[in-house]
């Protein structure tokens, strides 16, 4: 029976996919020539040594490169650097011999040894070069074709039929393998390529419960000496490999604790190959765990029913909540744009799954509730509305949005929004005639946020110069020239209270 090998074992070889030694000798500027051994042998590095014994400082797979310095036994010699596992000899034929001995060239053969004619022009850094370009170049196609393969897994997976559709997409990807996808018991449950042999179906199975093992018995109350505890069960592997015949098997645990299990078989095993499976045994995880709670369904449906033109009053019974408070974040380090997975962190340290990713690297949150639990975030700035109900969303958003600003502007980490107790004579203007007013108030500035963002802060602060200066973190010569600039285009007074208010208000809204 072939053993099975689980992939989390340690690995001597490099990430690099190795390069065939019949790609090194098509490289015509080397002039190299093979020997003795086979040419289709992979090569995952070189290795120069003029030691009479090499093998204690290879690893295995190497092109070792050498001209011979001391070589007194080339019997002894080639069979030390085939213990040792190396893929290749490349000899130099200058400058210590004048060709390569014809006894190492028997012992080559006798061990099956590929040795390689190293010509005198051709320098050993010039093959070492040739073989980073090589695997370099091998590295390129490979992440091009896994890229391809996502590309194409996660197209399949957006089928109506995604689960054969990801397993027919996979054995097009690793070039005619047969896939399926196993119960806990090893029934199939979907298929796709052509079916393998009999024997290569009993392997997989054996495979499939060396990943995915049948829970064990509960141990005896009482087992050995007294006091002693019974030993840890050994967890299994994600993954596992084996082989039958000149098949190559595999087997992958799928997460979400159905016991199912991805099985794989194909003819020939690519370096990517593993790398393209993991990708399908995800996809298949997710298509294949159980349905989502009542709550995640709650909140699809109301996300479907928002889309579709229902009131946000009529949808908030699904949601469980009476009131909402919305959380506008900024990054403390300038942000180049929305990014996504700093936002669900922010929304899962908030508690919340409703987060939205701004185009100017801003974050949005909504919490259902209440919000008097909400805490400073390290590396963001908040601001907090106070709770509202559903019908009042789009004016706590601008209450956080404006209680952001004024964290910014007092670099605070957090600032709450007092609700509209706080507005005074503002709540008597309705939004929309306040936004007009603002775009026509602040139109000779609109087009510069500097002078925007300077007044707004300038105004906050009470007209401090140095404040401001050190809010934006600018000179406060800058401060003075920018609010004087404001001044000219506005054509205010910036010194009477009457018109410090009505920008005040009008910048609340822009």
């Amino acid at each position: 029976m072939p053993e099975s090998v689980a992939s989390s074992s340690s690995s001597p070889t490099p990430p690099t996919p190795p390069v065939s030694l019949a790609a090194l000798l098509a490289r015509e500027e080397l002039g190299l020539r093979l020997l003795a051994g086979p040419e289709d042998t992979d090569l995952h590095w070189v290795h120069t040594s003029e030691m009479g014994d090499p093998y204690p400082y290879l690893l295995g797979g190497e092109l070792l490169l050498t001209a011979g310095v001391q070589l007194t036994d080339p019997g002894h010699y080639v069979s030390r650097v085939v213990a040792a596992g190396a893929a290749a000899l490349g000899f130099g034929v200058a400058p210590v011999y004048d060709t390569v001995p014809p006894a190492l060239v028997a012992a080559c053969e006798r061990h099956g040894l590929p040795l390689v004619e190293v010509p005198p022009p051709t320098t050993f850094t010039a093959i070492a070069r040739a073989v980073w370009r090589l695997m370099a170049e091998a590295r390129h196609r490979e992440l091009r074709r896994v890229a391809q393969a996502q590309q194409g897994l996660a197209t399949a997976a957006a089928r109506p039929d995604p689960v054969p559709a990801v397993l027919r997409q996979l054995t097009t990807r690793l070039d005619g393998a047969w896939a399926v996808l196993l119960t806990a018991e090893g029934a199939p449950l979907a298929t796709a390529g052509r079916s393998p042999s009999p024997e290569t179906h009993a392997a997989l199975a054996r495979l499939a419960r060396v990943v995915s093992p049948p829970p064990e018995p509960a141990p005896p109350e009482s087992t050995g000496p007294a006091g002693s505890a019974p030993a840890a069960a050994r967890p299994a592997p994600s993954s596992a490999t084996d082989t039958v015949g000149d098949g190559h098997l595999a087997a992958y645990a799928l997460a979400g604790g159905q016991r199912l299990v991805l099985a794989v078989a194909s003819d020939r095993r690519e370096a990517g190959d593993h790398t393209i499976a993991g990708v399908a045994v995800v996809l298949l995880s997710l298509l294949t765990t159980p349905h989502q709670g009542a709550a995640e369904s709650a909140r699809a449906a109301a996300l479907v029913r928002l889309l579709l033109g229902a009131d946000a009053g009529e949808v908030a019974p699904l949601l469980g909540a009476d009131e909402w408070t919305v959380v506008h974040a900024r990054p403390a380090a300038e942000a180049t744009g929305p990014d996504p997975l700093a936002a669900a962190a922010l929304g899962a340290a908030l508690g919340s799954a409703l987060v939205d990713a701004t185009e100017e690297g801003g974050v949005r949150v909504l919490l259902a509730g209440g919000a008097p639990e909400i805490e400073p975030q390290p590396g963001w700035t908040l601001g907090v509305s106070s709770p509202v109900p559903p019908s009042e969303l789009p004016a706590a958003d601008l209450r956080a949005e404006r209680a952001v600003r004024r964290a910014e502007a007092t670099r605070s980490a957090l600032v709450r929004d007092r609700g509209e107790a706080g507005a005074g004579l503002a709540s008597l203007v309705t939004p929309d005639e306040a936004r007009a007013h603002a775009r026509v108030r602040l139109a000779p500035i609109a087009a510069s946020p500097a002078l925007v963002a300077t007044l707004r802060t300038w105004l906050s602060l009470h007209g401090s110069w140095d404040r401001t200066a050190v809010a934006l973190d600018v000179h406060r010569n800058t401060v003075r020239q920018r609010v004087g600039r404001c001044a000219t285009l506005l054509d205010a007074d910036l010194d009477d209270a009457d018109v410090r208010m009505d920008l005040w208000f009008a910048l609340r809204w822009l």
